[in-house]
């Protein structure tokens, strides 16, 4: 029993091992790497801090102003790329486009005039 135990044990860490170098593999293979994320995501950070010290200004139309929450989410609506979803103390919210920074969407009314037309 305590050797059946043992090969169980062995076979599982042998799978693990295995998996992870397909996972390892698989990733690499699409050109998935520590490098290029954290790149990418320093890409993203230098963008939304550009667009947030440039709408500081523009923050009395958010109430006071106080950001609850920052969040980079993948754009379903258009079906590629990120927008960055502000949501600040008064309940409202702001989103910028991930790469132009652009203004994309808002609860605000004094927005609604520099969204982009739908057409």
């Amino acid at each position: 029993m305590k050797s059946f135990i043992v090969i169980l044990l062995g076979i599982i860490v042998a799978l693990l091992v295995v998996g992870g170098v397909v996972a390892y593999s698989f990733m690499d293979g699409l050109g998935v790497n520590m490098e290029n994320i954290d790149s990418n995501i320093e890409k993203i950070n230098n963008k939304v801090s550009n667009v947030a010290s440039s709408e500081s200004s523009d923050s009395s139309s958010s109430g006071d102003g106080g950001i609850v929450s920052e969040i980079v989410k993948f754009n379903e609506q258009n079906g590629e790329g990120y927008y960055r979803e502000v949501t600040y103390k008064d309940g409202g919210f702001r989103q910028y486009d991930a790469e132009s920074g652009k203004l994309i969407g808002s609860s605000y009314g004094s927005d609604q005039a520099n969204l982009p037309s739908l057409e």
